[in-house]
């Protein structure tokens, strides 16, 4: 007799936005995967993260014997001054921050769901939303509530927050102790003002709950005129926001720094810091290599760095434009959201398909069976279903039933393939 899973293992399936990759490479068709199902980003890293990366060998690193030492849970001083480096560079203001490095974002998060509620406590998000949290606060043993974004624009897929009243609404129903906000959304791309920022924050004051922004893509906004974040705003646009305010950053996305795992939380709340890094210490330190390359940016200038974040931008904004333009003139009655912000779009099918349509069936086939022929080639999309960006008990209530996100991460080269293969796939699994 074997011994018995827990439920928790018995119960898990691959994050949505994993469930492609996993399927496709049980595949040995000779098939080329364009892959927009993760945002695992595929350009090189800032200059002065490779330069440290190339040179771990150098006569001032503290590899060059080959030693790896565990470093302080809090991260190394050099990768906290990176981290506030980068805030200011943004035009943030510091003075009175606490940092901590964490291994990636994803560390980050499930650090900050476990300092702001107690088991079976809410935190209040805004659908669709972040896989993640979902899957942190279940590991954990907090409750997630939510409101869904509706359609202002079909037409451009533009998604609107829910109105302030039935946000309220929620808090006062469920009592959550956090909100957590993605100014730069994942996987909507929406950028979030700070006219509604300010809103949200005043709800939070309110009724006393701590707010948290992820901020892993700051700096990735394609029509407004600056950044957005939480350290923008003050006691004087929300008397009382001061001392509540954490942010959760990533090397992931703006310096292309993915498998690196370096991530942080920020707070004005230095008791918040001291608690979650004595939490941390079990895992005793993120890792002291990814810390030392991601510190490179610790003495760049903020013109230097500006720089970058505008290359960034322009990077991503061409490449996003042109491919949401394309795929409405391919596919009449396709929604897919205006690039905002973040590197991802949403492409919703819900005017093209029946009820019993299920975008995660689709993603499924098409990593697992389909293809299109291009130039004799033959490839396929990987696409992640938007069924699990979504807290919804009862999947016929899912709107992400119909959506799926696509990630801007492969090359533009590649990326301009998406249109054609996304179309003759539907096609394709329209007729079986």
């Amino acid at each position: 007799m074997q011994p018995i899973l827990s439920s928790q293992f018995q119960a898990n399936q691959p994050s949505a936005i994993r469930t492609a990759q996993e399927l496709f490479m049980k595949r040995n068709d000779n098939v080329d995967a364009i892959n927009a199902a993760i945002g695992n980003v595929s350009l090189p890293m800032h200059p002065a993260m490779q330069k440290r990366m190339f040179n771990l060998k150098a006569e001032n690193s503290p590899f060059r014997d080959g030693v790896v030492k565990y470093t302080q849970t809090k991260g190394t001083d050099e990768a906290n001054a990176a981290m506030i480096n980068i805030l200011k560079a943004s035009g943030l203001k510091v003075e009175g921050l606490h940092t901590q490095i964490t291994d990636g974002g994803s560390a980050a998060m499930e650090l900050v769901i476990l300092g702001v509620a107690d088991r079976d406590e809410a935190i209040l998000m805004i659908d669709p939303a972040y896989t993640n949290y979902m899957s942190f606060a279940r590991r954990t043993g907090r409750k997630i509530v939510t409101l869904a974004r509706e359609y202002k624009d079909k037409t451009i897929g533009e998604f609107e927050l829910p109105n302030i009243e039935k946000i309220e609404d929620l808090i006062k129903t469920h009592k959550p102790k956090a909100l957590v906000i993605i100014p730069y959304d994942n996987p909507t791309g929406q950028f979030m003002s700070k006219e509604v920022m300010v809103s949200l924050a005043e709800l939070a004051v309110k009724y006393n709950m701590w707010i948290i922004s992820d901020e892993a893509y700051r700096e990735m906004y394609y029509e407004a005129e600056a950044a957005i974040s939480i350290w923008c705003l003050s006691n004087n646009d929300a008397d009382g926001i001061e001392g509540r305010r954490i942010s959760i950053e990533s090397a992931s996305k703006v310096w292309n720094a993915c498998g690196l795992r370096i991530g942080a939380v920020v707070s004005d709340n230095a008791d918040f810091i001291e608690k979650s890094i004595a939490e941390n210490t079990a895992n005793l330190c993120p890792s002291a290599i990814g810390q030392y390359i991601f510190a490179g940016l610790a003495g760049e200038s903020k013109e230097e760095l500006n720089k970058w974040f505008d290359k960034q931008r322009q990077y991503y904004k061409s490449m996003m434009f042109d491919l949401t333009k394309e795929l409405r003139d391919l596919m009449p009655g396709i929604i897919i959201t205006d690039p905002e912000a973040a590197i991802y779009s949403v492409v919703d099918f819900r005017e093209l398909v029946e009820d019993d349509f299920k975008a995660v069936e689709f993603a499924k086939w098409a990593a697992a069976e389909g293809f299109v022929e291009v130039d004799s080639k033959k490839y396929t999309l990987l696409f992640s279903p938007m069924t699990g960006f979504y807290k919804s008990d009862k999947p016929e209530n899912n709107p992400g039933r119909k959506q799926i996100r696509l990630s801007y991460v492969e090359t533009p080269k590649r990326i301009s393939l998406v249109p054609k293969l996304l179309k003759e796939l539907f096609a394709s699994y329209s007729r079986l």
